[in-house]
């Protein structure tokens, strides 16, 4: 809709005057209604744009953090200021707001079309990524769009008839120089996780765990021994809510640089010292396995 469009134009100059002026949250309704008598006129939703500027400023703190975690590489204070605040209007909207009203891939366009007008050459290629990288971590909502009905008829599938999506993980070691190292996953969301894939239909659960963990992590696994299993539900935009069940397994390999395949919201790889583990931020479902796993190579 363009007086949707030249609503959020409007939001994002006001949000770079925020920014660059360093003004009180409490200034942004007098910002946004000046700025939308001088640049929006009759045309503009003035109330739409007040929502979402003063929406935005109450999650920025979450919103900020994301931006951190998606792209590690630049921080926060060293992206543009336009860059900054065309992702905080993006990733509000791709998350928090109303997905009949703004649809994920709606969200991403018009930040993009917002980088495009406004930001540098490379502006909207940076926030592609970003936008896509969070999209693609929260499973790529609204993808394929299916009727009502047929969403209503997936959502209402029980527990026992949901599909079964088979994962191997690993907890992959290595020694070197008398220390024991372990090699985990980051991911946008700020949590080392292990490194874990699909396994297809014709490969066998150590198999098929083998060569997932040695294509994300970029060096060759070998499994040692089980840890146990672990089974969550995920939604998925066609198929509905799928039971993923992911088996774990130690694996060994040689202490060589690893070179991460950057897909499904990992944004690093790394080897830590078995007695630095205990200080990392791990999602409570995983810590079993890797206690599990430090108590045996520990012993």
């Amino acid at each position: 809709m363009a007086n949707r469009h030249l609503a959020r134009s409007t939001v994002l100059q006001s949000l770079y005057e925020w920014d660059f002026r360093s003004k009180a949250d409490s200034e942004v309704v007098e910002v946004i209604t000046r700025n939308a008598e001088e640049f929006a006129g009759e045309a503009g939703d003035l109330s739409f744009m007040k929502e979402l500027m003063i929406s935005i400023l109450e999650k920025r703190k979450d919103i900020d953090n994301i931006i951190t975690k998606a792209a590690p590489d630049w921080p926060l204070d060293k992206i543009s200021i336009i860059d900054r605040n065309i992702l905080r209007i993006g990733l509000y909207e791709l998350i928090f707001s109303d997905k009949k009203e703004v649809p994920a891939k709606v969200a991403i366009n018009e930040a993009i079309e917002l980088a495009k007008s406004y930001g540098g050459e490379k502006s909207g290629k940076f926030v592609n990524g970003v936008l896509g990288s969070v999209y693609r971590e929260m499973g790529e909502p609204g993808k394929d769009e299916t009727s009502k009905k047929k969403k209503n008829k997936i959502a209402d599938v029980p527990f026992e008839m949901m599909p079964i999506e088979k994962l191997g993980g690993t907890i992959v070691f290595s020694k070197d120089g008398g220390e024991t190292y372990i090699a985990l996953v980051h991911d946008v969301f700020g949590y080392w996780t292990l490194p874990k894939g699909h396994i297809n239909e014709n490969e066998s659960e150590t198999g098929g765990t083998e060569r997932a963990v040695s294509e994300e992590l970029g060096i060759p696994i070998s499994i040692r021994e089980k840890l146990g299993n672990n089974e969550y539900v995920a939604s998925h935009p066609e198929k509905g809510k799928i039971r993923k069940q992911v088996i774990y397994y130690l694996a060994e390999a040689k202490f060589n640089p690893l070179k991460l395949d950057k897909s499904g919201g990992l944004d690093d790889a790394n080897w830590f010292k078995l007695k630095d583990i205990i200080n990392l931020n791990f999602y409570n479902d995983i810590l079993p396995i890797v206690s599990k796993a430090i108590n045996l190579l520990a012993s």
